[in-house]
């Protein structure tokens, strides 16, 4: 078996556990149904991973787009950058015994 499917099918299931359970579970069913000939149980699959599949997309519709360039927050004035920093003194204290 290929690396690359398990790794697929864990992420998926990560992402989106409903989605995953209703495609998988819809597929497993029409696969026993078709070669079964029960029709009744491919029909409920094919209707099974028809709804995961529209929910996904409508998922994938309800996600806030992203903003296209993150504004950049300064917290020092440019002028800032050309001016020396000031030396702090720290008074020093006796230790208490």
């Amino acid at each position: 078996m290929n690396a690359v499917l398990p790794r697929f099918l864990k992420s998926a299931y990560r992402k989106e556990p409903i989605v995953s359970a209703l495609l998988t579970i819809g597929v497993i069913d029409a696969l026993i149904g078709g070669l079964d000939d029960s029709w009744s149980l491919f029909t409920f699959g094919l209707a099974t991973a028809g709804i995961g599949f529209v929910f996904k997309l409508w998922r994938m519709q309800q996600r806030p787009s992203l903003p296209e360039e993150p504004v950049a927050q300064y917290y020092l004035p440019p002028q800032s950058s050309t001016a020396p920093l000031p030396i702090l003194k720290v008074p020093k204290k006796k230790p208490r015994h």
